[in-house]
């Protein structure tokens, strides 16, 4: 074989390398998605660093008017507490709301909330509509709170044991189906069958 040839073919080679890459490539993300949808993972859930940690410190002035303490570590220890980040813009905190009070029925759950970039007085009036379903209510107007807790967007909540440890976060609107298939299982494992409000 001339070293004409050899080149010619060496070079033919490089080319079905190259044509392969994309495809290589495609396969590989094709893979990835795959077990992705397969492993029943929501692709929606966003995990956080805290789970497993004692919660940042809390030390939030109350909402004014609103006839709620403020929000301090005091109040949510050794209780097993729901820490709601919510806003009166937040159209998801409105549609979760109705469950929020039906939760806080439940004296098993410490119910509390981080009122976060709002006007104080939307954030009454928000609960003012809809009802307050908050034992302690801290007012978070520069967002500093919600970096520390690792809050992506609202609503979210954070469970906490009542030994101050964060054991779940729920991104997105609490619901009667995402609490029984998602928060109600961590509470049980978490200090046994303790509600079953939703029952």
């Amino acid at each position: 074989m001339s070293e004409e040839e050899n080149t010619g073919q060496g070079a033919g080679n490089k080319r079905y390398l190259m044509a392969a890459i994309p495809l290589i490539v495609v396969a590989a993300l094709f893979a990835v998605f795959g077990w992705q949808i397969l492993s029943g993972r929501d692709p929606q859930e966003i995990p956080s660093v805290l789970i497993g940690k004692k919660a940042p410190a809390l030390d939030l002035p109350p909402l004014e008017g609103s006839n709620r303490p403020a929000l301090t570590d005091a109040e949510i220890a050794g209780k097993f507490t729901l820490v709601n980040v919510f806003a009166s813009w937040c159209v998801p905190c409105r549609q979760e709301h109705p469950f929020l009070m039906k939760l806080a029925e439940d004296p098993a759950i410490n119910v509390v909330g981080i009122n976060y970039k709002d006007n104080p007085d939307n954030a009454l009036r928000f609960l003012g509509q809809l009802g307050n379903p908050y034992a302690a209510i801290g007012v978070d107007r520069s967002g500093a709170a919600a970096i520390d807790w690792g809050v992506y967007g609202i609503p979210e909540t954070f469970v906490v044991g009542p030994d101050g440890t964060i054991i779940f976060k729920k991104v997105g609107p609490i619901d009667a189906t995402s609490y029984e298939r998602e928060i109600l299982p961590v509470i049980n494992r978490s200090i046994g069958p303790a509600s079953r409000l939703m029952n």
